[in-house]
């Protein structure tokens, strides 16, 4: 088959992007790997580097207009204006803002069949705009009822397209593969203890909830360190107010952007990870740090609950207090923290295989042929 992904940043792994970059570079290796001719479109900003050929995938950079409230949704277009005179057979449109746009292949071009995948409720993110977070709504809606098929990340997304949009989606989880790092080259650069800190990795969007972790680690009497994985592309402010709320606390460490084997260092010597995010839908960072054998503290939202299996740890959604309680009792008692880091490498396995989410995600494209 020929598939085009659209919606997404960048393919390039370790690039300026997010969950969403991850799953899309994921699944289209091995999807060219299995002898399908595969394109990813990409956006110039969000890479150091620019190939147009990785992995056996073609990637193709088409412009856009680099603001908040239309980036996307421009390059979104002119994807698929590109797209159309391609030739191919699956178009798999990779969120609810890029699918607004999911009808005109489906208008233009009725043989090619058109997936979208519903990765997360993005309008409930604080950094749109009332109109922005309008259009998402009816992004959510347009990909419930416009593709072929709908794939959701998580059990909760495909709740909501049951239950708010009388759509019945195909779920498909995010995916991970446990790793063994034992280089600690990164560790020691920053000044680090392998099990000597606490772990967060996002971008840094409010959204994240990376505010309650800072207030919460301020409160937790210990000598372990928190370290910050992330950076933001937006000019909110939050980040300066992140370094505000961490001021005079020398444990607490913004170390910027990471990618590739110093984050994989930063993963696997981690004594726990925090997930701290008010909203996800399936998050890769948790995955990836149970891919490590790292337990992780999570917030009690679903997407998080879906991930952890019951296996780690949780604090109730956006309460800074009971988080600090959970990490004091964490911080306090590791023996409960090797327990659960020891299950976490057989959750990976059992549930959430790339090799496994390709096949399944390639049957969705044959059946929705037919």
């Amino acid at each position: 088959m020929k598939i085009a992904f659209i919606g997404q940043k960048s393919v390039v792994l370790g690039a300026k992007g997010g969950g969403i970059e991850t799953y899309v570079a994921e699944l289209s290796k091995r999807l060219a790997s299995s002898g399908n001719e595969v394109t990813v479109y990409a956006r110039r900003r969000y890479s150091e580097k620019h190939p147009t050929f990785l992995w056996g995938v073609h990637v193709r950079y088409v412009p856009t207009v680099y603001r908040k409230n239309w980036e996307a949704i421009i390059h979104t277009f002119l994807c698929t204006m590109d797209v159309l005179r391609r030739g191919v057979d699956v178009i798999h449109y990779q969120a609810v803002g890029p699918a607004l746009l999911c009808w005109i292949p489906r208008l233009l071009r009725p043989r090619v069949t058109v997936i979208v995948t519903f990765h997360a409720q993005d309008r409930f993110h604080q950094k749109w705009s009332r109109f922005a977070q309008a259009m998402l709504h009816v992004g959510e809606w347009i990909a419930c009822h416009v593709p072929h098929a709908t794939i959701t990340v998580s059990h909760g997304l495909q709740v909501v397209c049951r239950d708010t949009y009388h759509t019945e989606a195909i779920f498909i989880p995010n995916g991970a593969d446990t790793k063994v790092v034992r280089s600690q080259h990164e560790v020691l650069r920053l000044g680090l203890k392998p099990n000597g800190y606490v772990l967060m990795v996002g971008r840094l969007l409010r959204v994240k909830g990376v505010h309650h972790l800072v207030r919460a680690f301020r409160a937790v009497k210990t000598d372990k360190r928190l370290v910050v994985v992330g950076s933001s592309a937006l000019n909110d402010g939050y980040v300066e107010e992140l370094h505000a709320l961490a001021k005079g606390d020398a444990r607490i460490q913004f170390v910027g952007f990471v990618t590739g084997g110093p984050l994989a260092e930063l993963y696997a010597h981690a004594y726990l990870y925090v997930q701290p995010s008010e909203s996800e839908g399936l998050p890769l960072t948790v995955l990836e740090a149970m891919s490590y054998g790292t337990a992780v503290l999570v917030s009690d939202i679903s997407g998080n609950l879906e991930a952890i299996h019951r296996a780690g740890f949780t604090f109730a959604n956006k309460d800074v207090e009971d988080l600090t309680i959970q990490l004091q009792h964490l911080v306090s008692h590791p023996a409960e923290v090797r327990k659960a880091a020891a299950d976490m490498r057989a959750v990976i396995d059992r549930h959430f295989s790339w090799d496994r989410i390709v096949e399944q995600t390639e049957e969705v494209y044959r059946s929705a042929r037919h």
